[in-house]
């Protein structure tokens, strides 16, 4: 093995390392409300057995129909076979088989990465992508979650090196193994629609540019276009046809049980237009669309230094594309239109998704392998006007430590216990079994598996705002004597719905927001007794810095790091 070769095997191991580290964060708990629902999902499944099953094998009731729509099926089959392969199909094993598929699967991601930039650039670009990719902090965190984004960020990058390899010298062969992965994609999400953009323009560049030169020069190029459009058609067929067969294949009962898969994505697709549609996305009424979306990347997802670096990356790519193809029309096998691929893709995504009514962080993954991409094309441009080889060396070795900062300060979360699981062992060692707490609806339960030991009463905060609402609140106020705030899902977005004059019905929280008010400070009776945060936290020099990322979005925090409140009734 070369030199360059161990360079990238050490890139992948210890892309590895940091997103295997800890895998276990929650210490069995299922924190993690998507991976807890795949979960639950698999553990439903089981291969035909009786006749009776395979009777029903191709109908809605099928021991293998997963009836839950909202992802693709292929995770789920995926670690549904491996559990059964492994032997790890129990409720706590599955989970944490989930979370390695996850981290194998987003250093995966890194090597492609790495070949998109050997491919297109060079073999350093590749390298650079590779690193800033291992280091960014978004992919880390959701390596430690089964909940496809890795995934479909691995499918999606791979179907975008596929297409370029496509155009590059189209072949059915080619086209079958394209359609295999957009295939793949789509019964992974079906957000990944976006990715026929760059395979349809895989397929037809070079037909839009024998087009153009034929209105020039008919005689010459019409028997050109004429076969160029045959092969066109043909092999559009075969990529379509292939990605069809694989959703089928992978995907079967959104045919089956088409009724259901149709009303959950319609559902998922009412979410992304109207943040009232469920309580947790009430967090988004208002977000300023884009911005949202590129200062989470920023501030969390990437950090600032890594975000600027591949921001200015994007822009310069952008523009250089541009001008190119104005001042020189693109002929084929160019690297510009290969670029052009990517830019289409990542442009359509970025443009679509950052529309949302709602910006989940986690949503913009599949754009951070190309934001590292070209975020290495500008930092190498930039260093390789350096003329001196050792002052060049040296400017990496700074930006890399700067860019460090981030990613290790993210993952001092994971050097302790989480916060749930600290106020839980809180919980037992100083309320009295028997003892009565509060705690809200739409957040998990504390404490931790032990809950049914207590009088437990749930506050439905998330209410209408109608008397028989704070009838129940009172009751329960008078009742409990602790009340447990797991994480800020409710109380952050509920004290800001209060202007009533511009919310729907029903949406508008003035006396809740007034109730947390009153908690927080005091007068509702009830002091604050405990509280267990942990935030992003770096060593300069012996001196730690706190990163406080309470601004983040609530999904940033809400699963493997939330802060979490404890109060107690204040004697009368």
């Amino acid at each position: 093995m070369t030199m360059k070769k161990y360079i990238l095997l050490a890139i992948f191991l210890l892309a590895l390392a940091l997103r295997l580290y800890d895998i276990n964060w929650d210490q069995g708990y299922h924190l993690q409300p998507d991976e807890r629902e795949i979960t639950l999902v698999t553990l439903t499944l089981h291969l035909p057995i009786t006749p009776q099953d395979w009777a029903n094998l191709l109908t809605p009731q099928s021991t293998l129909n997963p009836k839950f729509f909202a992802y693709g099926s292929l995770p789920i089959y995926l670690l549904f076979l491996l559990g059964q392969i492994l032997n790890l199909a129990s409720y706590d094993r599955i989970a944490i088989l989930g979370r390695v598929l996850s981290a194998l699967a987003d250093s995966g991601t890194v090597l492609l990465v790495f070949w998109l930039g050997k491919k297109l650039i060079n073999r350093s670009v590749g390298i650079i992508g590779a690193l800033f990719y291992t280091f960014s902090v978004l992919p880390i965190q959701l390596s430690h979650f089964y909940a496809v984004d890795t995934l479909l960020t691995f499918f999606i990058t791979l179907t975008l090196i596929l297409s370029i390899c496509y155009y590059e010298k189209p072949s059915f062969k080619k086209a079958i193994i394209l359609g295999l992965f957009l295939g793949a994609a789509l019964t992974t999400k079906i957000s990944s629609l976006v990715l026929l953009a760059p395979v349809l323009l895989s397929l037809g560049i070079d037909f839009c540019l024998i087009f153009l030169k034929t209105l020039h020069q008919p005689r010459f190029w019409i028997p050109h276009i004429t076969k160029t459009a045959r092969k066109v058609i043909l092999e559009g067929f075969l990529i379509i046809g292939t990605a069809a067969a694989t959703f089928v294949i992978f995907e079967p009962y959104a045919l089956i049980d088409n009724l259901n898969f149709y009303q959950q994505n319609l559902e998922q697709a009412a979410m992304t237009k109207d943040p009232f549609v469920f309580p947790y996305t009430l967090q988004y009424v208002g977000i300023p669309h884009y911005i949202y979306e590129i200062k989470n990347i920023f501030l969390w997802g990437l950090g600032p230094i890594l975000a600027l670096i591949c921001f200015i990356g994007v822009l310069y790519v952008t523009f250089i594309v541009i001008k190119r193809t104005i001042d020189h029309p693109t002929p084929h096998q160019t690297n510009i239109s290969k670029f052009f691929l990517l830019l289409v893709f990542f442009w359509i995504y970025l443009g679509i998704v950052g529309s949302f009514a709602i910006g989940f962080i986690r949503y913009m993954l599949p754009v951070y392998p190309l934001l590292c991409f070209f975020g290495a094309i500008f930092l190498w441009q930039i260093i390789k006007i350096i003329k001196f080889k050792l002052l060049q060396n040296v400017c990496y070795i700074l930006c890399f430590i700067l860019i460090l900062i981030w990613p290790l300060s993210f993952m001092h979360i994971y050097s302790k216990d989480n916060t749930r699981v600290l106020a839980t062992k809180w919980i037992i060692k100083n309320i009295p079994i028997g003892g009565k707490i509060a705690v809200e609806h739409w957040d998990d339960t504390l404490p931790l598996g032990i809950a049914s030991n207590f009088q437990m009463f749930t506050l439905p905060l998330y209410d209408p705002e109608t008397p028989a609402k704070w009838q129940l609140v009172s009751h329960i106020l008078n009742q409990t004597d602790y009340i447990v705030i797991a994480s800020n899902r409710l109380y952050v977005p509920l004290q800001k719905l209060t202007d009533c004059r511009h919310l729907p019905p029903g949406k508008c929280y003035t006396q809740t927001a007034q109730y947390y008010k009153e908690l927080f400070n005091g007068s509702l009776g009830f002091k604050k007794v405990a509280q267990f945060s942990i935030h992003p936290q770096f060593s300069i020099l012996g001196f730690k810095i706190l990163i406080d990322d309470s601004s983040a979005d609530e999904s940033f925090t809400v699963y493997d790091h939330p802060t979490v409140m404890i109060f107690k009734k204040s004697a009368s």
